[in-house]
């Protein structure tokens, strides 16, 4: 295929809860260096600092609106006034394409091309951490998600097990493929390591599972240290008692105990890509994670990988690499020469290589599993399988 078009004008959607918001802020660093200007609109809360953040990277025109995402509570009424929030920038901006990091608003009546990228997902959740499908109260959401999955001109996903899960859950929809997220290796290097445990994540996440290396820290003859949010969006909160606490981190301070790490711990229930845990394999620091499909996608042959609801197994593993310096510094090792692989100028070109196809001969349809290799980059297509899913089946009981 004779590419002719290039994208120059993209407008993005984000929120700042959790990793979406820093893969959003690099993505754009990576498309500007591309030539590729980027309106970000941003939706739920938005701090101070993140703002200034978002605010300092050139020619990046931020926008936020204050509507709550599609997975709080009451967020399903907010879909609508987002919606038309929307629609209005698009026809201010007139992007050529549009990158929905949500996936309530893809069945909009856009005007540009549409591209969902499936990071997470409430039903997803629900499987791996609960063990069952979502309550009949997540039916609307679900509905919502299906419709914009339908609705999209194409679907992303960070993992090929992430894509698998969308379409079991949801059916096939539009053309689909994997571009892996990346990280800036000038953010995240290895320092003068020391004898240290570190996790990162929301501490209120049953997901992220935080709470579990927090109860093996009483155990372990390493000092363990856990950054990340407390406190629920929805006011809960959960708080590490072992570990020594360092509250949520900006990113550049989350880089610095990274590279004095020696192991990173994530004994996550769920993950559908896991950032901090590219970031600290680009920090050098081996790594012990949950034993879940999409880590072992990414990670397998370079990690230790536990039982998220064992902990006697998390602690048999922190204390071999622990006591084995040999077996740490080449898990670290490879782990390290992996995440180099998964740089952020890599994820802009197979970004900007996806939007260009789906410009490229006017239609905003392309089929993007039967594009060659060369058009989209190495990483892997999505999966073969279809299905009507858990979704239907819970719809037609």
């Amino acid at each position: 295929m004779t590419m002719t078009r290039k994208v120059r004008r993209v407008l993005m959607t984000a929120d700042a809860v959790g990793g979406v918001w820093d893969y959003c802020l690099d993505l754009v660093r990576g498309l500007a260096k591309l030539g590729v200007r980027v309106t970000l609109a941003v939706m739920g809360d938005l701090s101070a600092e993140r703002r200034a953040e978002a605010e300092s990277i050139v020619g990046l025109e931020l926008h936020h609106g204050d509507f709550k995402l599609e997975w709080m509570d009451g967020g399903t009424a907010d879909v609508g006034r987002a919606g038309e929030w929307l629609l209005d920038l698009e026809s201010v901006v007139r992007p050529e394409l549009i990158h929905l990091n949500n996936y309530a608003h893809g069945c909009l009546p856009w005007k540009a091309p549409c591209l969902v990228v499936a990071h997470s997902c409430v039903l997803s959740w629900w499987l791996a951490v609960k063990g069952r499908m979502a309550p009949k109260q997540w039916l609307g959401y679900a509905e919502l998600v299906k419709r914009g999955l339908l609705g999209a001109d194409a679907v992303a996903a960070p993992t090929r097990h992430m894509l698998r899960t969308i379409h079991s859950l949801y059916g096939r929809s539009a053309p689909a493929i994997v571009v892996r997220n990346g990280c800036d290796p000038a953010l995240f290097s290895p320092g003068r390591k020391q004898p240290l445990v570190l996790g990162a994540g929301r501490v209120w996440d049953e997901a992220k599972n935080v709470t579990s290396l927090d109860k093996a820290a009483s155990n372990l003859a390493w000092p363990v240290k856990i950054a990340g949010e407390w406190r629920h969006p929805c006011g809960t909160s959960c708080k590490p008692a072992n570990a020594e606490y360092l509250g949520f981190l900006p990113r550049a301070a989350l880089a610095g105990h990274m590279a004095k790490a020696s192991i990173y711990c994530l004994p996550a229930r769920y993950e559908p890509f896991g950032l901090t845990v590219l970031e600290a394999a680009m920090s050098g620091c081996a790594l012990v994670l949950g034993d879940i499909g999409s880590l072992r996608e990414l990670w397998n042959g370079a990690a230790l990988f536990v039982d998220p609801d064992d902990p006697r197994e998390l602690r048999n593993a922190l204390t071999l690499l622990m006591i084995r310096k040999g077996l740490r510094t080449r898990l670290a090792r490879e782990a390290r020469a992996r995440a180099l692989a998964m740089s952020v100028e890599r994820m802009a070109l197979r970004y900007a290589a996806v939007y260009n196809l789906m410009v490229g001969d006017g239609l905003g349809v392309i089929d993007l599993e039967q594009a060659s290799s060369s058009e989209i980059g190495p990483d892997d297509q999505g999966p073969d399988d279809s299905g009507q899913g858990p979704l239907a089946l819970a719809q037609g009981a």
